[in-house]
């Protein structure tokens, strides 16, 4: 077997799940973590037994040779670093937002398709195991070979507070586009995972706590290719009724010819087909790392694409379209109007 070599950059407060997620690969090995400081890199070694902490990316590359990168720093950092590992000949895994905009991610993915590395955003949200698990369902035509709707209805509470966001990412209150661009891109990956491409949205976003900069609320109508429609009802603002609402990130109801899936905030999935009573549907999770763990789930795909030279699921080249959705949903609240993809 295989040990894939990987460096990574970046300490901040998502990191942790990364790591946590390296370290229980038997096939990988981190062999150095960088930031801007070096005393969070190391205490990040300490914590999870890598070997080198560094404070300069292209020094890191160049004493460790890496199989790979992960790259989990802010988004106006990621063609500047991305370009540095291609320099190198090193593969990618990514965090999103994957740019600050669509020109820069075009470009980034352009740089990536003129060299031999391959690059992966870590969109980890399709990776959760209710979503995997209710596209084998979709997949089987539980409910009918035509889709009818999907529905997502997402409340955080993490975000009323004068001081929203404190505890996690203070700097939230400071982006002047924040739930469609910082969360709502995993839901349009998970929209077009389950239901297929988008061909228009409608879109209404607000800002519903005066003390931040970007929207915390947006109701998006999508309208997919294959003839269904979906919604997405998403505020961070108001608050869920469960113990953790950052497990599955909200509740799903999916609707064909033959019935219904739903998915609850517990990660139970029930089928209700037309006619019949509601029937809990039974599948393995567990309740590890980070919602269903599935930072290891995506990091696992990751290196198993590499070692089968497979497509990734969320290869930067094909990533592109949920960024042209995500930019739709804002033209078309601003223009207060359906906007075609």
């Amino acid at each position: 077997m295989k040990i894939y070599k990987g460096v990574c950059i970046g300490a901040g407060y998502f990191s942790q799940f990364h790591y946590e997620a390296w370290a229980r690969l038997e096939n990988v090995e981190i062999i150095a973590v960088c930031d801007i400081s070096k005393e969070k890199a190391q205490t990040i070694c300490n914590t999870y037994g890598f070997a080198k902490a560094y404070d300069n990316f292209e020094e890191m590359l160049k004493q460790e040779s890496p199989d790979f990168v992960d790259v989990i720093t802010p988004p106006n950092t990621h063609l500047d670093i991305c370009k540095i590992a291609v320099a190198n000949n090193i593969h990618i895994i990514c965090q999103k937002p994957l740019a600050p905009t669509y020109k820069e991610s075009l470009q980034l993915a352009k740089i990536i398709e003129e060299s031999n590395v391959r690059m992966m955003v870590h969109e980890n949200f399709r990776f959760q195991p209710w979503h995997r698990e209710i596209k084998k369902l979709l997949v089987q035509n539980t409910i009918g070979k035509k889709l009818h709707t999907i529905n997502l209805c997402m409340r955080m509470g993490d975000g009323w507070q004068h001081d929203a966001y404190r505890n996690r990412q203070p700097y939230f209150r400071e982006m002047k586009k924040l739930l469609i661009y910082e969360t709502g891109i995993h839901f349009i990956d998970v929209f077009r995972y389950l239901g297929g491409e988008i061909t228009k949205v409608y879109a209404k976003l607000k800002t519903l706590n005066i003390n931040i900069k970007g929207e915390d609320f947006a109701w998006v109508n999508f309208d997919f290719d294959n003839g269904a429609v979906g919604f997405l009802d998403a505020n961070r603002y108001n608050e869920s009724t469960s113990d953790n609402p950052r497990f599955t990130f909200g509740k799903v109801v999916i609707e064909g010819t033959k019935g219904s899936i739903r998915l609850y905030e517990d990660g139970k999935i029930t089928i209700q087909l037309l006619g019949k009573k509601e029937k809990e549907h039974l599948y393995k999770f567990e309740h590890k790392n980070f919602a269903g763990d599935c930072v290891f789930n995506t990091q696992k795909h990751f290196i198993d694409q590499l070692s089968s030279t497979k497509p990734f699921e969320t290869d930067v080249s094909l990533y592109l379209q949920n960024i042209i959705v995500q930019d739709k949903i804002y033209e078309s609240s601003k223009l207060g109007k359906e906007v075609s993809i």
